[in-house]
C-alpha cells in the first residue's frame, strides 16, 4: 500500500523520512479558508479532513493519504499563515512574551477499506519578550509568510525561545508518535 503525504511542507517531509517512512507527495489543493478565527478541535480535524479527501478523490484504491493542518493559538483565536510582513509584524508582537498553544490535526484515509482517523496533537509555546528589533530581525532573515503564526520554532534564534511543553516536532508541523499512532490504527506497517 502506497503511503501519500498531502503536503509540500518541507518539514512534514523531513518527519515522514526521519521516521523510515517510504511516502510520495501529492499536495492537496483545497481552499483553506476559515469563516472565523475563532478556534475549536473540530474545525482544525476538519481542515485536515478536507485536505485529506481532496487527495483520496485523486488516488488509486490502495492508498493510505496522510493529511495535516498545523494552527498556533492566542487566547483562542487562529493565527494562520500572515499575508504581508506587516501581518506577521503583528503576529509576533502579539506572541512576544505570551504563551500559546500550536495545534496539529493528522486525517488518515485508507482508500481501500475508505476507514480515516484524524487525532489532534497539543504543544505549549512561551516566546521571550521580543523587542522590535528583533521582531524585524527574524522576519528579515526568515521567511515568515509560509508558517502558521508567522514563525518556526526550528529556526528560532537563540534568545528567542523562553520555553516549550509538549511535542517539539508538533510545534514544527507533525508530531511522529501521532503519525505512527493514526497508521497502526489503519493496519499500515511500519
Amino acid at each position: 500500500m502506497q503511503l501519500i503525504l498531502a503536503s509540500n511542507s518541507p518539514r512534514r517531509k523531513q518527519i515522514l523520512t526521519q521516521m523510515g517512512l517510504n511516502f510520495q507527495v501529492v499536495p492537496s489543493n483545497y481552499d483553506e479558508k476559515l469563516e472565523s478565527d475563532e478556534f475549536d478541535y473540530e474545525k482544525i480535524e476538519d481542515l485536515a479532513t478536507q485536505k485529506c479527501l481532496n487527495v483520496v478523490r485523486r488516488s488509486d484504491k490502495d492508498s493510505l493519504i496522510l493529511a495535516a493542518d498545523t494552527v498556533v493559538v492566542l487566547h483562542n483565536k487562529i493565527l494562520g499563515k500572515p499575508h504581508t510582513k506587516e501581518n506577521a509584524y503583528q503576529m509576533l508582537k502579539s506572541l512576544s512574551g505570551a504563551t500559546h498553544s500550536v495545534v496539529t490535526a493528522i486525517c488518515a484515509i485508507n482508500t481501500k477499506t475508505n476507514r480515516a482517523v484524524t487525532l489532534s496533537t497539543t504543544s505549549y509555546v512561551r516566546f521571550t519578550k521580543w523587542s522590535d528589533e528583533m521582531i524585524h530581525y527574524y522576519i528579515d532573515n526568515f521567511n515568515p509568510l509560509d508558517k502558521a503564526g508567522s514563525y518556526g520554532i526550528q529556526e528560532l534564534p537563540d534568545g528567542y525561545l523562553d520555553k516549550y511543553e509538549g511535542s517539539f516536532e508538533n510545534i514544527v508541523g507533525l508530531c511522529s508518535e501521532s503519525v505512527r499512532a493514526v497508521l497502526e490504527k489503519l493496519e499500515y506497517k511500519i
